[in-house]
C-alpha cells in the first residue's frame, strides 16, 4: 500500500463460502434434459412422456416452489411470487393436457383445445407479477412513463413481429376464426410479456435483487422458447421431447430455484463482501441509466426496422404497422415532453439544494473533506482555517495520511479497511479518532464521522481537543489519590491484576507491600490534620522515589500505603524472599526517618506486611494477604517487616467466628467469673482476691482471657459491656461475701482506656458501691495497661475521683517498659504488680533478679504495696520474699476459683508458705510491718496519701 492510497485501500475479500451443490444439480438436470432431447431420448414414446409430461413436471415443481416461498416469508412481493406459482401451474397443466392426448390417448392434440386455454392463462399472472417487483414510480408522471415505456417496447416488437411473421398469420387461409385468433394470441402475449421483462430491467426493486433476477431470467427463457414455437416454420415440424422442449424444462427449473438458491447465494456473498470495486462503482450506474434512457429511441429504432422491412421486401405497407407505428412515435413524443418538464423541475430543485448544502458546509463549525480513493483530498470546507489553522485551498490535493499522527496512522488504516469491507447498508457510516497536525505545528485530537462517497471517503471532523484533554484529567482523578497524586486502590488493583497475569503469570517473585505509618493519628491530634496531610504528601514521596521504575506505589487510603513489586523471574524462592524484604526494611528505614513539618521535627514508624504472589491466586486474596501480613506486624509490636504466612488467614478466619460468638456470650449468660487469691508471702494469709472473666462457650469450648478478652479489643462497644458486666458481677459477689463474714477486697482488673470511657461514669461505680453496701477499701481497681496515646491528665483525674471513693488503685505490668515508669510518676497508685516476665525469670536470671529487687525498693521507698503476678514455683516464692515482695498472685498457691471453692479457702483463711519461718519483709517507712487477721488489711491498709510528684525518686 503507497502513502497515496493509504488510507482508502482494500483488502481483496473472496466471494461465495456457500454450497454449490443446487447450482450444480440445476446444471446437471437442465443438460440432462437438453442431451436427451437432442438424441430422440431413445424411442418416440419416451420422447412424448418427457416433452409432455417432463415439461408438466418442472412447471408443476416451479409452482410449488414459489408457492412455498410465499407462504414461508412475507414481504412486499409475496404477491408476485404467488401470481408466478398460479403462472407455472397453468404451465403445468397445459402440458398434462398435451400429454393425455398424445400419450395417453395416442391422437393428436386438437386446436384449439383445453391446453390452448392453459397456455393462453400462463402469461397474464406472469405479467402482472412483473408489474409488482417493479418499482413503483411516486409520481402521475411516473405511471404515465411507465404506461408509455411498455407501450413503446410492446408496440416496436409488435411492428416488427407483425413485419415478419404475424401478417402471414393473420391472412393464413383456410383456418378458422378462432385457429388464426389463437395463432395471433400467443405471439401478442409474448410480447407483453417481453415487453414487461425488458422494462422491469431497468425500473426493478433492489430488494431481494438475486432471485427477481433469476426469476426474470426464467420468463425470459421460457418467452423465447415461446417465439420460436409460434413461428410458423418451426410449428410445422415440431414434435413433442424435441430440443425445443430443453428450454422451456429449464426456464421452469430456473423459476423452482430462483426463491430459494438465489437467495441462499446472496446471504453467503453479502456477508464478507465490501462495496464493489471503483470501476464497477464508476460505470455500471452510467450505463443502467444510460440504458434506461435509450429504451424509447430503441423501441422506435425497431418500430422503424419494420417499415423499412415492408419498403425494402417491396410489400405493400400494413395498416396495422402504420398505426402501431404512429402511436410508437406518438408515445415518444409525450414520453420526451413529459421528461423535458421534469428534468427541469430537477434541475430547478437540484439547483436550490445544492445552494442550501453549500451553506450549509460553509457554515457549518466541522471541517468536511473529500478523500479520492488514492487518498489525496480532493475538498476541504472553509470550516479549516478556524479549527486547523489552515487554509482550505492550503490542505487541498495534499494526502490524508500525511496529516495524521504516524502513531495514529496504523489503526486509522486498520478501521477504514474494516469499514470498506463492511456491506453498506449494515454498517453506512463509522467513527475515527486520531491527532491531526495543525498549521501551528502542534497536534489536535480529532474526531471524525466518515461515509462513502464515489469509491472514496467523506471525513465530517470536530476539534475535540479539549473533550479528550478533560477526559484523561477525569480519568486520572479516578485512579489516582488527589492528595499524593499516587495510584488509588483500584488502579493499584487492576495493576497488581495485570501483574498475575499475562506473561508474568505464574513469577512467584512478584510481591504486594502493605505499609502503615505508625503513629500518624498522634500527630494529626498534635498539630492538626494539615501537618498530617504534609506528612502524607512527603512519605508518598518518599516511597515513590524508593521503589523501581517499573514497580508501583500507591496510596489506599488514610495512613495506608502500598507497593507492587514485579517479579524477575527468578527460580530461587528463599533469594527472592529476602531479597523482597530487604527492599521492604529499606522501605521501613526510609519511611521512618523525621519529617519536617511546619518547622518541627516529626517521627512515625511503618509498619509493613509483605506477601508473594502464588500459582491461580488472585489479585483480591494477594491484597489481603499483604494486609494480614501488616496487621501481624503492628501486633508484634510495630516498626517492623512479616512476612504472610498461611496460619494468619486461619487465624483471622477463628477470631472472626470468636467475635461472632463473643457478641452474644454475655446476653446468653456464657461469662463466668472466678477468683484468684492474692497471698502474703510473709504469712500465706489471703489478703485480696483477684476477679478473672471466663467464657465457656454453647459448645463447651473453655476460652482464657488471653483469647478473649484480644478480640474483645477490637470491638469497643463489646469490651465496653464486658467491662461494665466484669464490675458489677465481682461487687455484688464481694458483697454476698461480706455479708457472709469475709470481708475480702477484690481487685478488677480494667483499661485505661475503659476507665476514660464516658459510658462508665464515676456516678455510677459510687452507686454500685453504695447500692450493694460495700465497704470503702474493699474494691482495687487494677490498671491493665498505659496506651501512650491516653491523656494522662484526665486520667490522674479520673483516679484522684476513684481514690476519694474509696477505690484502690493497682498498677498492672510494673517493669515492663518506659509507660510503666511514666504512669507511676503521673498517676496516684497504690499497688505495685510486678510483670509476669519479671516473675518468671527471677530464678534463672541474675540480671533480672537484680532488676526485680530494684524495682521493688522503688516500691518499698514510695510506700506502696507490691504484688508479684503468676507466682507459679516455690522457688519463686522464697526469691520474692527475700528481695522485699509483700504479696503473691499465682499457681505456687492457688489458682483460678469459683465461688463455692473460694468460700473454702476463706475459710482456712491461709496457705502454706515455703520456706517455713517467715522472713522480714521490706515495706514502706510509713507502713510499719505487722501481722493482721485476713481482711485485707495489709494490701489495703490505708497509708498517708502522698501526691507521686513530692515522692522524691531516686536516680535509676
Amino acid at each position: 500500500m503507497n502513502a497515496q492510497g493509504a488510507l482508502l485501500a482494500r483488502l481483496p475479500v473472496s466471494e461465495g463460502g456457500g454450497s454449490l451443490l443446487p447450482q450444480v444439480l440445476l446444471a446437471v438436470a437442465c443438460g440432462g434434459y437438453a442431451a436427451g432431447a437432442a438424441v430422440g431420448w431413445g424411442s418416440e414414446q419416451l420422447a412424448l412422456i418427457m416433452g409432455d409430461f417432463g415439461l408438466s413436471f418442472a412447471a408443476l415443481l416451479a409452482s410449488v416452489s414459489c408457492f412455498l416461498f410465499a407462504r414461508s416469508r412475507y414481504s412486499r412481493f409475496r404477491p408476485a411470487w404467488m401470481l408466478f406459482a398460479v403462472s407455472s401451474a397453468m404451465a403445468a397443466c397445459g402440458n398434462a393436457v398435451w400429454g393425455w392426448y398424445e400419450v395417453v390417448l395416442g391422437q393428436a392434440v386438437p386446436s384449439p383445445s383445453l391446453a390452448d386455454l392453459f397456455f393462453l392463462c400462463f402469461a397474464p399472472p406472469a405479467i402482472v407479477g412483473l408489474l409488482v417487483l417493479a418499482k413503483r414510480p411516486v409520481t402521475r408522471a411516473g405511471w404515465v412513463c411507465l404506461a408509455l415505456d411498455a407501450w413503446l417496447i410492446g408496440g416496436s416488437l409488435l411492428t416488427l413481429s407483425w413485419s415478419l411473421a404475424l401478417a402471414h398469420t393473420a391472412h393464413f387461409q383456410g383456418e378458422s376464426v378462432a385457429e388464426a385468433a389463437l395463432s395471433l394470441a400467443y405471439p401478442l402475449l409474448d410480447i407483453v410479456l417481453v415487453s414487461m421483462v425488458l422494462a422491469l430491467h431497468f425500473r426493478r426493486s433492489n430488494a431481494n435483487r438475486s432471485a427477481v433476477n433469476t426469476a426474470i431470467a426464467a420468463l425470459a427463457l421460457t418467452v423465447f422458447c415461446d417465439a420460436l414455437f409460434t413461428s410458423p416454420l418451426l410449428r410445422e415440424h415440431y414434435r413433442s421431447g424435441q430440443l425445443l422442449d430443453a428450454g422451456w424444462f429449464a426456464g421452469s427449473l430456473l423459476l423452482a430455484y430462483a426463491p430459494w438458491g438465489a437467495r441462499r447465494t446472496e446471504a453467503t456473498t453479502t456477508l464478507p463482501r465490501g462495496p464493489r470495486p471503483a470501476s464497477h462503482t464508476a460505470f455500471s450506474r452510467p450505463i443502467a441509466g444510460s440504458l434506461a434512457a435509450l429504451t424509447p429511441y430503441l423501441a422506435a429504432a425497431v418500430c422503424t426496422l419494420g417499415i423499412l422491412y415492408n419498403v425494402i421486401e417491396d410489400r405493400r405497407v400494413d395498416r396495422v404497422v402504420v398505426l402501431t407505428g404512429c402511436t410508437v412515435v406518438l408515445a415518444l413524443v409525450i414520453r420526451q415532453g413529459i421528461m423535458l418538464l421534469d428534468n427541469i423541475s430537477l434541475t430547478h430543485e437540484l439547483a436550490q439544494k445544492e445552494n442550501h448544502f453549500r451553506s450549509l458546509v460553509q457554515g457549518s463549525s466541522d471541517v468536511i473533506m473529500i478523500a479520492a480513493p488514492t487518498g489525496v483530498l480532493r475538498y476541504v470546507s472553509p470550516a479549516a482555517a478556524g479549527v486547523y489553522g489552515r487554509d482550505a485551498n492550503e490542505l487541498i490535493g495534499s494526502e490524508l495520511a500525511s496529516l495524521i499522527h504516524p502513531e495514529d496512522i496504523g489503526r486509522v488504516v486498520h478501521e477504514v479497511r474494516r469499514f470498506l469491507a463492511a456491506p453498506p447498508s449494515e454498517e453506512p457510516t463509522t467513527r475515527i479518532e486520531c491527532r491531526f497536525r495543525s498549521g501551528t505545528g502542534q497536534w489536535l485530537n480529532v474526531e471524525s464521522t466518515v461515509n462513502r462517497h464515489q469509491g472514496g471517503l467523506i471525513f465530517n471532523s470536530r476539534d475535540v481537543t479539549e473533550r479528550v484533554r478533560l477526559q484523561a484529567q477525569l480519568q486520572h482523578n479516578a485512579e489516582h489519590d488527589p492528595l499524593t497524586d499516587l495510584p488509588n486502590r483500584a488502579l493499584f488493583t487492576e495493576r497488581v491484576r495485570q501483574a498475575l497475569g499475562g506473561r508474568r503469570a505464574g513469577d512467584a517473585g512478584t510481591a504486594v507491600l502493605f505499609i502503615d505509618l505508625d503513629g500518624f493519628k498522634g500527630v494529626n491530634d498534635r498539630l492538626g490534620h494539615q501537618a498530617g496531610d504534609e506528612l502524607l504528601i512527603q512519605a508518598a514521596r518518599r516511597l515513590q522515589e524508593s521503589v523501581r521504575a517499573g514497580d508501583t506505589a500507591a496510596r489506599l487510603g488514610g495512613d495506608e500505603f502500598a507497593a507492587l513489586i514485579l517479579g524477575d523471574g527468578s527460580r530461587d524462592p528463599s533469594g527472592r524472599q529476602y531479597e523482597v524484604h530487604e527492599i521492604a526494611d529499606r522501605l521501613r528505614l526510609m519511611l521512618s526517618q523525621p519529617y519536617r513539618v511546619e518547622g518541627n521535627e516529626v517521627r512515625v514508624a511503618a509498619s509493613i506486611g509483605v506477601a508473594f504472589a502464588e500459582p491461580g491466586i488472585s489479585a483480591g486474596d494477594l491484597l489481603r494477604n499483604a494486609d494480614l501480613a501488616m496487621y501481624r506486624a503492628k501486633a508484634g509490636g510495630k516498626d517492623r517487616v512479616e512476612l504472610y504466612a498461611p496460619q494468619m488467614q486461619a487465624e483471622v478466619v477463628r477470631r472472626a467466628e470468636l467475635a461472632t460468638r463473643l457478641r452474644a456470650a454475655l446476653h446468653d449468660g456464657e461469662f463466668a467469673l472466678l477468683h484468684q487469691p492474692v497471698v502474703s508471702l510473709a504469712t500465706g494469709r489471703i489478703t485480696c482476691v483477684a476477679a478473672q472473666a471466663r467464657w465457656r462457650s454453647a459448645q463447651g469450648i473453655l476460652f482464657t482471657p488471653a483469647e478473649f478478652l484480644r478480640v474483645a479489643a477490637e470491638d469497643s462497644d463489646r469490651t465496653a459491656e464486658l467491662g461494665r458486666w466484669q464490675l458489677e458481677e465481682a461487687v455484688q459477689q464481694a458483697a454476698e461475701r461480706s455479708r457472709l463474714g469475709h470481708e475480702i477486697p477484690v481487685l478488677i482488673r480494667l483499661s485505661a482506656r475503659g476507665l476514660l470511657d464516658r459510658s462508665v461514669p464515676l456516678g455510677s461505680i459510687e452507686a454500685l458501691l453504695t447500692r450493694h453496701g460495700l465497704a470503702s477499701g474493699a474494691l482495687v481497681i487494677e490498671l491493665a495497661d498505659s496506651d501512650p496515646r491516653i491523656s494522662f491528665d484526665e486520667l490522674e483525674q479520673r483516679l484522684v475521683v476513684l481514690r476519694r471513693l474509696g477505690v484502690r488503685i493497682a498498677l498492672d505490668g510494673f517493669g515492663s517498659g518506659y509507660a510503666a515508669i511514666n504512669a507511676l510518676r503521673r498517676l496516684p497508685v497504690d499497688v505495685l504488680k510486678l510483670d509476669r516476665g519479671l516473675v518468671e525469670g527471677i530464678v534463672e536470671s541474675a540480671r533480672l533478679h537484680k532488676i526485680t529487687a530494684g524495682l521493688l525498693r522503688i516500691a518499698c521507698d514510695l510506700g506502696m504495696q507490691s504484688v508479684a503476678d503468676g507466682v507459679d514455683a516455690p522457688e519463686q516464692v522464697l526469691a520474692l520474699r527475700a528481695m522485699g515482695c509483700s504479696h503473691g498472685q499465682g499457681m505456687a498457691f492457688s489458682g483460678p476459683l469459683d465461688e463455692h471453692r473460694l468460700r473454702r479457702a476463706l475459710v482456712r483463711g491461709e496457705y502454706p508458705v515455703p520456706g517455713g519461718a517467715a522472713l522480714p519483709v521490706l515495706t514502706g517507712s510509713s507502713l510499719p510491718a505487722r501481722r493482721s487477721a485476713p481482711t485485707g488489711a495489709e494490701l489495703v491498709g490505708r497509708p498517708p496519701i502522698r501526691s507521686n510528684n513530692e515522692t522524691p525518686v531516686p536516680p535509676a
